[in-house]
Formats: C-alpha cells, structure tokens, sequence
C-alpha cells in the first residue's frame, strides 16, 4: 500500500514538472521586441490592448515597453539599438532621412490617423468661430512638433496668420504646456487628452474645437523600425502588426468602458470613467486608425502641413519611408 501511494505521488510530481517544463517553454519561446513610445497616453490606447488582452504573447512576441519623452530622444533611442520599435510621429523619420542616414527607418503600422491635441479656451464659449483667436495669446505646442504643425495648419486655413494674428507661445516644454496655462497663461492653449477632460472637469478651461477633425487625416503616430531590422525579422513585424491589428479592432467593436478597463493598468492614477470619455472622443472623430496601413494620400498631407509650417526638410517618396507589405497582408 505505502509502495503504492509513493509510485502515484511520483507519478503526480513527474505530470506537475512536464507542465511546468511546458509552461516554461511557452514563456521562453516569447521573442523580446523592445518597444519605446514618445509619451503615455490614452491616444495610443490600441497599443496597451494588444498588451493587455495578449494579442502580442499570441503571436509569440514579448513586449517591452518604455516611455522615452520627445520624439529626438525617441528616434536616437532606436538608430542606436536601444529599442527596436519606436512608436513616435512620422515626421520624425523625415527628420532622420533628410540628414542622410545609412539605415533608413521605414514606418510599418500606423496608430492614429489625425492630430490628437484640442482648442481649450479658459472663458466658455457657446458659438465659437476661428476668427475669435485673433489678437487672443495662443499658448501653442513645441516648434517642429507635429502638434504645433497641425495647430499653425488649423489656424492659417481659417485665415489666422500664427505669427502676425495672434501672440503666439511655443518656447515652454511639453511637460510644462498644461501648467503654464492652469497658472494664468494664455486665452486658448492646445491641448492632448486626458488634460484637455480634466481641465474642463475642474473648471480651469473649456475644450471648444479638435485640431483632428480640423486637420484631416495624417500618420499621426506610427510604429518604425530601421530597414536593417525590418529585413532581418520580417517574421516579428508581421506578427507585431497582426497584434497591433488586433487590437484596432477591439477598440472599435468594444464599448467606451470596455477598452478603458483594457487600458486602465497604464493609467492608475486616472479616473476610469474620465478614461471612457476620452476613449469615446478620440473614437468618435476616428483618431484610432482602424487598421495598420499608412496610405499615400496620408503620407503626402503629412508632408503637405510640415510644408505649410516651414518644417519640411525636403520631400520623401512615399516607398522611400513608408513599407505598409506587413499591414496590408494582416488587414487582409
């Protein structure tokens, strides 16, 4: 009897270890794939479903992720191997070709197709028009940011001249944007989410215009990587695109509270109900691109604002930056 019992705790120890051992296996077949994002934020929410609902451990994929602030630390970041993918504004691919790299970064998968800032004006205003921002101080964003360059491209097709029109402020830092003008600066500011909600929630300022819907569509942010990488592990970007496709899908086809619950572990110290609202406002102006291909027409609007703004290095062949092969076959 007690040889009995010995040979089943055996036998149940000997199943445990070869689950273990299989579980274990699973988890080392997981490719690392280091990932850098310019900024947190719940206008990347595709990006952290496909992380917290699995899509990227179900092609096999391990992602790491890390927030790197400013599209330059971003971009030196990945031509210097520190990350392999870099979620970030195409303009700043333009940026790096345009001073002659030898290993250009090819933009794969978009992420959000318009701007993502919003017109906040500390006074409520019922009918707002353009022309009111005339003689008004405009608390803008970074120059050379693709933010500004939407907001100065927003302002002169309503015939606002950002220079002479307005006094125009954009020598304040990203990070200190929201606080100069909860301290008093500024008639209007520009504005990303959540700040933008939140503003208005505790009565600091009123959103009244989106800088998305006014500027049209752009590959806003898109996730890029070096040629050499790309050539060199085509299978990962596929299977990462697969997953970030995924996830584009989940964020339209769930509820407003459903991605926020999704998102919510990168966000902890923002309210989940102020989540789902700004889920449903970027939603709804369809600021979430609804699948991984960045079009030409995108591409050249893009090129067409930095233009506009007297950012534009020299123009880029569409094919010379953009690869979409990995994004067109998954949205297939």
């Amino acid at each position: 009897m007690k040889k009995w019992v010995k040979s089943s705790f055996l036998l149940v120890l000997a199943c445990f270890s070869v689950i273990l051992l299989a579980a274990c296996s699973d988890k080392e077949e997981l490719q690392d794939v280091k990932v850098g994002e310019v900024t947190r934020s719940i206008f990347y929410a595709p990006q952290y479903v496909a992380i917290t609902q699995g899509f990227f451990e179900e092609e096999g994929l391990n992602v790491e992720l890390s927030t790197i602030a400013g599209g330059d630390k971003t971009m030196t970041a990945l031509l210097s191997d520190g990350i392999d993918i870099a979620l970030v504004g195409s303009e700043t691919s333009i940026y790096v070709s345009a001073q002659g790299a030898n290993d250009p970064i090819k933009n794969f998968a978009q992420l959000t197709q318009t701007d993502g800032t919003f017109l906040v004006s500390r006074e409520k205003i019922d009918n707002f028009t353009w022309d009111m921002l005339k003689g008004s101080t405009f608390l803008g964003q970074r120059k050379g940011g693709m933010p500004q360059m939407a907001g100065e491209f927003v302002l002169k097709k309503h015939g606002i001249n950002p220079q002479e029109d307005l006094e125009l402020i954009q020598n304040i830092d990203f990070a200190n944007i929201s606080t100069a003008f909860a301290s008093g600066t500024g008639d209007y500011v520009q504005l990303f989410e959540p700040t933008a909600s939140i503003f208005e929630k505790e009565g600091i300022g009123h959103i009244i215009a989106s800088f998305g819907e006014e500027s049209g569509h752009v590959p806003y942010t898109v996730f890029m990587a070096k040629d050499s990488y790309i050539k060199e592990n085509d299978e990962v970007i596929e299977k990462f695109t697969r997953a970030i496709h995924k996830a584009q899908d989940f964020v339209y086809e769930k509820s407003a509270e459903e991605v926020a619950e999704a998102i919510a572990p990168f966000f902890e110290d923002t309210d989940i109900e102020l989540i789902a609202t700004v889920v449903e406002r970027y939603r709804s102006q369809e600021s979430y691109a609804k699948d991984p291909i960045l079009d030409e027409e995108e591409w050249n609007n893009l090129q067409d604002i930095m233009d506009e703004a007297g950012e534009l290095p020299k123009r880029m062949d569409y094919d010379e930056l953009v690869n979409t092969s990995f994004a067109e076959k998954v949205s297939k």
